[in-house]
């Protein structure tokens, strides 16, 4: 069990990443610290709840690489990841879950693991498959931004400068191969040595742009390309989603249907940097409080399905933490967890996932560890 005094909610970290990005004369908006929370999960007791979700992650979705992406193995051979292959996006949020809770051991071993399994030369594979021994050589610029966050905050939370170095070394890594022209790019493929031409707007993960070592005026670009990008995807006040991608090309936006999932990190990354919309967060929290935020919606906002996953609740509590709404916390982690296994006699039990089958991906696990350490 993690002992209390060694929490530190991700609003406190926040408050410190930004005031230290004040440093360069960056234009985000900074925290006061009257808005500082402390941990909405240690208030509302739902420590028993993440105990045994992290043994469930731990003990049995984990494996010699890391997290598995799926309980039910598979024979890893799908053009999406499967079964007991590992994804960097598992790696870096449970690093930041580490470095949220004060582990300072944890972390580093799975930082270890982190280099020893998804380390390429142009950054970190966004997936590796143990039975086909093979590490796609491409990674997805959110993730790589994930990791790098990780390190900035455990460089704060365990007050040592021992990860400054690798923070610089991996940031400017990720500068040089995924970002041109002062804009931001999905992935980099180390094969072909290519970008693609669009950036997925919930990858605009703006406060962790902010931590890449690069020149002032380059960083000030980017910055301001990225956040305007992000922005004006905002769909409209009567659906106050986002749009998906932004086509450089094109100079475009697309989106065929809108997965919540998507369109919730970009309001998450938003709030990190004070520029949420109000009515985006109103729409979330009436939502929530109905159990009606499902999975997809169409463009114009008409709900394409039911699905009521782990990870949206588990998103809709961490804004909630972020932007200091504890009502919005609380509701969307009760939300969350009407889904957690509680039969001791399930292979899930602590965790999130589908008993008929057996069923339990990684994604929607961590998130909701995230969620409960917030």
């Amino acid at each position: 069990m993690i002992k209390r005094r060694y929490l530190l909610c991700s609003s406190v970290v926040l408050f410190l990443l930004l005031t230290a990005c004040q440093a360069d004369g960056s234009t985000a908006k900074r925290l006061d610290a009257k808005n500082v929370k402390h941990s909405y999960g240690e208030q509302l007791q739902v420590t028993q709840n993440r105990d045994i979700l992290y043994q469930f992650i731990t003990k049995k979705l984990t494996g010699s690489y890391g997290v598995y992406t799926n309980l039910l193995e598979t024979d890893q051979t799908s053009e999406a990841a499967t079964g007991h292959e590992v994804l960097s996006e598992s790696a870096g949020l449970l690093m930041r879950y580490y470095a949220l809770t004060g582990q300072k051991e944890r972390f580093d071993e799975q930082w270890q693991l982190v280099k020893q399994t998804f380390d390429l030369s142009t950054g970190f594979s966004y997936r590796y498959s143990p039975k086909l021994q093979k590490k796609f050589t491409l990674n997805a610029s959110v993730d790589d931004l994930r990791i790098i966050r990780a390190l900035a905050e455990a460089s704060l939370m365990f007050h040592t400068d021992g990860y400054k170095a690798e923070l610089e070394a991996y940031g400017k890594r990720f500068y040089q191969n995924n970002i041109a022209n002062d804009q931001l790019y999905d992935f980099y493929d180390e094969t072909y040595k290519m970008r693609n031409t669009f950036i997925t707007l919930c990858y605009i993960d703006t406060l962790s742009l902010k931590l890449l070592e690069v020149p002032k005026a380059n960083k000030s670009n980017l910055e301001s390309n990225m956040l305007k990008i992000a922005k004006e995807g905002y769909l409209s006040d009567e659906f106050p989603f986002y749009q998906t991608r932004y086509d450089y090309k094109t100079r475009a936006y697309q989106s065929e249907n809108i997965n919540t999932v998507e369109s919730l990190l970009t309001i998450l990354n938003l709030a990190e940097v004070g520029q949420q919309k109000d009515a985006s967060i109103q729409f979330v929290k009436e939502q929530v409080k109905a159990g009606t935020l499902v999975g997809q919606y169409s463009v114009e906002g008409k709900p394409l399905n039911d699905v009521r996953s782990t990870a949206i609740y588990a998103m809709a509590a961490i804004l909630g933490s972020i932007i200091g709404d504890k009502e919005l916390y609380e509701t969307s982690i009760q939300r969350m967890n009407e889904f957690q296994i509680l039969d001791q006699q399930s292979p899930i039990y602590g965790g999130f996932g589908d008993t008929q089958v057996q069923q339990a991906y990684s994604f929607d696990n961590l998130m909701a560890l995230l969620a409960l350490a917030n």
